[in-house]
């Protein structure tokens, strides 16, 4: 009874604590104080700074269509957590997005940090649909109504839901200094959060000797090197395979052939079926051969409507001779099939080594003729001047907010305090309400009315609990936390007891097979039908086996 009191007094606890952050006065949003290069959190003023892509592209008949078709509106979240705070929705379902907007000055980060850091808001829940942004190339920021895909950029960042699954890109775009092309550079294993309908916070730090951190809700996931976690690498290989050099015509690069010399046993009989008529098998008694299998539905009528002339003699339809149901069998009786003892199926010669195999053939190295050597690839990053959403989305409403690039890390977590950690506490606080909502949803069972079902009301609401709040699961229902743990001990005790007690008891169990035992008819068909596996010809195996390739 103490236990129950304790868990009713925490429960009431949280929900009279929910009951007034619902009635509290929500928090007013004010424009932030903080400076950087560029800092957006989408004001009144924000068109003047922000352009809708009108761009076109070619169609497959040769015209033009417009690609842009998501709309873009700034406002409200659905779940408005601060009063006045406004963010940048893409609102469309199913189309293609794009808006960019310029720096006031170019970005260059060769000599100092490169953050980045934005909110994004699934409003409708995942589906697929991106929420990164791209940083432009300096001298491309002012594309405006003309910005697309083909727009360059220098680093593209952010969520994106694919389908299923979730995952954090980190792409940047290097030039290669010989020949002068850009690739793309992909980290290798991008983190893979995962999201749902709150707010989440993306913060990208980009060092000058090359290092990276990316960060999800304010935490690091990946940490490491531009020049170690990125495919293809930043750096090209100093040898690549001589395009010119082709395979002698008479370079022999199968290992393993059929034995030449090999003749098919004279006594080898491919001929012989697979299966025989069993000679030895006997009619069961009472097989009724008279009586055919099945018979005229006795209870079938002919329907009204048929015609005879027009549909012609009407046939009732057929069902099983209840006879047969009652005997070993009916109709005419025929000998089963039994494996045939004599059948080897078709002949193979074994595989030997063949005597002139020279190994795999690779073309030969030659200088790599675009191989340079970049160590500090950030420094060779071009310079950025805006920024662009440019996307595809199966999920309509997804809000971006509090978007900043600059320089400064303490800047970046400032504002996250600010803005981010304002509505992750209030959404957090929301979950938490809604659990003790839909616990209170139900009449409480009481141990004396059913104890079983009491038990398990207390465990699922602490299992639901503690998948949003460890620390909360365990304060509002500390009964259930040690009854759970002590329930686990001892399961986890018994496991390890009667573990050992097999361990220490079991002997070893050996089968011993007389000489002069008699195979019964089963073992004589089981051992028929091992030696007549098709698969198990004399000759060896078919197949040839994997080649490995000539150092």
């Amino acid at each position: 009874m103490r236990s129950v009191a304790l868990s009713a007094s925490a429960i009431l606890v949280c929900a009279a604590a929910s009951a007034s952050a619902d009635e509290a006065v929500k928090p007013v949003f004010k424009p932030t104080s903080i400076k950087a290069p560029f800092l957006e959190q989408f004001t009144d003023d924000w068109s003047d700074r922000w352009t809708p892509s009108e761009a076109t592209k070619k169609t497959p008949v040769g015209g033009e269509t417009f690609s842009y078709v998501g709309k873009w509106e700034v406002e409200d979240a659905e779940n408005v957590l601060v009063e006045g705070d406004k963010g940048l929705v893409a609102k469309t379902k199913a189309a293609h997005h794009a808006i960019s907007a310029p720096f006031q000055s170019t970005v260059d980060f060769s000599d100092k940090p490169l953050v980045v850091q934005y909110e994004v808001a699934y409003q409708k829940g995942g589906n697929c649909g991106g929420g990164y942004v791209k940083l432009l190339e300096d001298g491309f920021q002012t594309a405006g109504k003309e910005f697309s895909d083909k727009t360059p950029w220098t680093i593209m960042f952010g969520p994106d839901l694919t389908c299923p699954g979730t995952k954090v890109h980190f792409i940047f775009r290097h030039q290669n200094p010989i020949s002068g092309e850009f690739e793309e550079k992909h980290l290798k294993l991008p983190p893979k959060p995962s999201f749902d309908k709150n707010t989440n916070l993306f913060t990208l730090v980009l060092h000058p000797n090359s290092t990276y951190d990316v960060r999800f809700n304010g935490e690091s996931h990946n940490t490491g090197s531009l020049l170690e976690d990125f495919d293809p690498s930043v750096n090209p290989p100093q040898e690549i395979d001589d395009p010119e050099d082709k395979k002698p015509e008479d370079w022999v690069d199968t290992k393993r052939i059929s034995d030449p010399d090999a003749t098919k046993p004279e006594d080898w009989d491919e001929e012989a079926p697979y299966e025989i008529a069993d000679e030895e098998a006997v009619k069961p008694e009472g097989w009724l051969d008279d009586e055919p299998e099945f018979v005229p539905d006795p209870d079938a009528e002919k329907p009204e409507e048929w015609d005879d002339e027009e549909d012609g003699d009407w046939i009732a339809p057929t069902v099983r001779n209840p006879k047969c149901d009652e005997a070993p069998g009916c109709g005419e009786w025929k000998r089963p099939f039994k494996p045939n003892p004599a059948y080897k199926g078709k002949w193979f010669a074994p595989m030997i080594d063949n005597p002139e195999y020279k190994g795999e053939w690779a073309p030969r190295k030659i200088p790599n003729p675009n191989y340079f050597e970049d160590l500090t690839p950030v420094k060779s990053l071009k310079p950025i001047g805006g920024v662009g959403i440019e996307l595809w989305s199966m999920t309509e409403d997804i809000l971006f907010d509090n978007l900043y690039v600059g320089h400064s890390v303490e800047d970046a977590a400032a504002l996250a305090a600010e803005t981010w950690e304002v509505k992750h506490a209030a959404e957090e606080a929301a979950k938490k309400a809604k659990l003790v909502e839909n616990d209170e949803d139900e009449p409480p069972v009481s141990f004396q009315e059913d104890p079983v079902a009491f038990i398990r009301a207390q465990i699922f609401t602490f299992i639901d609990a503690l998948k949003v709040d460890p620390i909360f699961a365990v304060k509002s229902q500390p009964e259930t936390a040690a009854g759970l743990t002590l329930a686990l001990t001892t399961l986890f005790g018994m496991i390890g007891v009667l573990f050992g007690l097999i361990g220490g008891q079991q002997k070893p169990i050996t089968t011993s097979v007389k000489k002069t035992d008699t195979p019964s008819a089963d073992d004589k068909a089981a051992k028929a039908k091992t030696d007549a596996a098709p698969s198990a010809a004399a000759g060896g195996e078919k197949t040839e086996t994997p080649v490995k390739k000539r150092k």
